[in-house]
């Protein structure tokens, strides 16, 4: 072996280590800066959050630490079974799936819910429900096979064992299941006097006069025309009876006023609608006012005593932080018999209970329970109670009667006084309140705004045929005051909403100069 010539061996290994600790070196710069990485990520990260505590970059666990708890995790997870792993996963995921399911049911049920409530809330959706009903309720009773059946189904009696309540199925519609509406007439009367127009009379003064007037008007036109016909010998008109159906055009009916007035309206004031909703629903008051003086037979006075001790307790329920409703339920079905048996119209048991109702935010409620039962109750009342009421009330055959039935003095005078009567009585009064008492219309509307939405007043259809079924005992009677409503309540649908189209036809600037 020469001097000075390293072996191969050697010159082999120092290359070697040459390599290995270049390879150190650079995994060391490149260990260091992703220390120094992710020291920045995590100094970002604190100032980001904004809490100081969360991270303290001056004492960081070390990558070598943190790698070694990465192990440690993992040869724990390596050491846990499969089977108890795979266990837990699949039996939380079989709890999960009927939460899911019943998540699902609430989230259809809600929607379903919100879309009742929305039909029932919308004027013209609720108005062509009624009207779809009513319609139903005249095809069926005219139908071969089907009018007789559904005749038998409406006389078909139900009586209460222990009771003197001895209805038939069309009764039980028009004294029990109309009592629902009477019930959210009842709350929106309260709302209404307590936080709405009627809080105000200045400001509903003028509407409310207007409803007065709509009051006063028809039973003078009804009474005039009856009273032509007497003296020209008709047989009606000469019927003592006949002069007690001055009541039944007296009422509007507010869900079919409001869904022609919705329909038909566009490009009007707004404050038309606030206007015929002010004056509906005064209208309302004075019908209840008339059931329940004109169309009441007092019994024995006991009666009485049990219907105050049912009001007070419910004045006294229905203001408990947590309302006991199965109570509720039964006291309700009880003031209506102690109403019945006390020789009062039963419906009036929902309008004395509506008008107990707290108006005003009690407990920590947002909003009043008086709202909040008659928002609950709306869609029972506007999508069941009263389209069902609409459907046995329109039942009215025409075979038995003859065309000569439409000159009678009732059909003739009830038709006139609606068609006519109702208008002229809402815009003589809100003329004469506002020029002879300076009262100011909403919104400077005008007087002539006005013609549309008072031919819509003529529409007394739910609280009409209430009325034309108590004026009258007489069936005859009864079925010729029905149609007449029907027929009156039709044509000044029609009239309001000729009219009300032609004055949409004119820009809303028009109509407020």
């Amino acid at each position: 072996m020469q001097a000075g010539v390293l072996p191969l061996s050697c010159e082999g290994g120092r290359k070697k280590d040459d390599v290995a600790k270049k390879v150190s070196e650079e995994s060391a710069k490149v260990e260091r800066r992703r220390e120094k990485g992710q020291a920045r990520f995590r100094t970002r990260r604190a100032h980001r959050v904004g809490s100081v505590d969360m991270i303290d970059v001056t004492d960081q666990v070390s990558h070598a630490a943190h790698q070694r708890r990465l192990k440690d995790e993992a040869a724990q997870a390596a050491e846990a079974p499969t089977s108890s792993t795979r266990k837990p996963s699949s039996a939380s995921a079989q709890a999960r799936a009927p939460r899911k399911r019943r998540q699902a049911k609430k989230t259809r049920q809600s929607q379903f819910g919100k879309t009742l409530t929305h039909w029932a809330n919308s004027d013209r959706i609720a108005g062509i429900i009624m009207l779809c009903f009513a319609a139903a309720g005249l095809l069926i009773a005219n139908l071969p096979v089907i009018g007789p059946a559904f005749e038998h189904l409406r006389e078909f009696v139900i009586n209460v064992p222990f009771t003197n309540i001895r209805l038939d199925i069309a009764d039980w519609v028009q004294d029990g299941v109309l009592t629902l509406f009477f019930l959210v007439v009842g709350l929106e009367l309260k709302q209404e006097l307590t936080h709405g127009s009627l809080s105000n009379p200045k400001r509903a003064a003028v509407p409310m006069i207007a409803a007065v007037g709509g009051m006063v008007a028809p039973p003078i036109v009804y009474l005039t025309v009856v009273s032509l016909m007497k003296a020209a010998g008709d047989a009606t008109a000469l019927n003592p009876q006949a002069l007690s159906g001055w009541a039944v055009p007296t009422a509007t009916d507010i869900a079919f006023s409001l869904a022609v007035l919705a329909i038909f309206s566009k490009g009007l004031p707004s404050e038309i609608r606030g206007f015929l909703l002010t004056l509906a629903t005064v209208d309302d008051l004075l019908g209840i006012l008339l059931i329940a003086f004109l169309f009441t037979s007092v019994n024995q006075w006991y009666w009485f005593v049990l219907m105050g001790a049912c009001a007070l307790l419910w004045a006294w329920m229905s203001r408990l932080k947590k309302v006991p409703w199965p109570l509720v339920a039964l006291l309700g079905i009880v003031m209506w018999s102690m109403t019945f048996e006390a020789g009062i119209h039963p419906t009036l048991s929902g309008v004395i209970f509506g008008l107990l109702v707290p108006s005003k935010r009690m407990h920590g409620e947002r909003t009043t329970r008086a709202h909040r039962w008659a928002t609950r109750l709306n869609p029972i009342s506007a999508l069941f109670a009263v389209p069902l009421f609409a459907l046995f009330a329109t039942a009215i055959p025409f075979g038995g009667m003859s065309w000569s039935v439409l000159i009678s003095p009732i059909v003739l005078g009830i038709v006139l006084a609606l068609v006519i009567g109702k208008p002229l009585g809402v815009m003589v009064a809100s003329w004469i309140s506002v020029h002879l008492f300076n009262l100011e219309l909403a919104g400077g509307l005008k007087i002539r705004d006005m013609i549309g939405m008072a031919c819509a007043c003529g529409i007394g259809f739910t609280v009409s045929f209430l009325i034309a079924s108590l004026a009258f005992s007489h069936p005859i009677l009864v079925e010729e005051s029905r149609l007449a409503v029907l027929l009156g309540s039709v044509l000044s649908a029609v009239v309001a909403a000729v009219v009300l189209t032609i004055q949409s036809r004119h820009p809303k600037q028009r109509w407020q100069q």
